[in-house]
């Protein structure tokens, strides 16, 4: 939901959702700022790294999958469909081009998909397509590959800490009855 907020009156969405919303923006936020991020950056040709942020975000979604037993007790596969089933339940509060990329997520099984890298350098070429200012992005993976891995090692030294950021926040945000919007 944080990425379709554009006409979004945020007084009206439910505290559960601003709650995930601030949570999204946090991670981004510390995502961009890690400086093991910002070094990964640097494995990126000069004319791919504009856009390397974007790469690193759905690729580590690949590694995330791969190593998802070191950080989850639940079972990826009924993870991913309690995903998929609260989504769509809840898609009335989706603002219409969210509903939309929503329901190919779930037709496409998306999140499963990034499994492959094959579906991931697909994933990262539709987002190129549908940039709409001048852009080298198209074939991002060939790199990804090429750096594949200082990329999972940076993943791996990456996402325990942005566990542990994860967690700190959702404490602080639980701490507060109101939320600032």
């Amino acid at each position: 939901m944080a990425d379709f907020m554009r006409d979004v009156d945020q007084e009206t969405l439910p505290d559960k959702v601003w709650e995930g919303i601030q949570l999204h923006r946090s991670v981004d936020s510390f995502t961009d700022s890690h400086e093991v991020v910002k070094d990964l950056r640097k494995h990126f040709s000069p004319a791919k790294r504009r856009f390397s942020g974007i790469v690193l975000d759905v690729v580590f979604d690949h590694f995330l999958i791969k190593y998802w037993e070191q950080y989850s007790s639940n079972e990826f596969h009924v993870f991913v469909d309690h995903c998929y089933e609260d989504l769509w339940q809840h898609r009335e509060l989706m603002p219409p081009r969210m509903e939309m990329v929503v329901g190919w997520m779930i037709k496409r099984d998306w999140i499963r998909s990034y499994a492959e890298l094959d579906h991931v350098g697909r994933a990262l070429d539709g987002l190129a397509g549908r940039l709409k200012l001048k852009h080298d992005f198209h074939g991002s993976i060939e790199e990804v590959h090429h750096n594949y891995k200082a990329i999972e090692s940076g993943f791996l030294k990456f996402f325990p800490e942005l566990l542990q950021h994860i967690n700190l926040g959702e404490a602080q945000l639980s701490s507060n009855s109101h939320f600032k919007r």
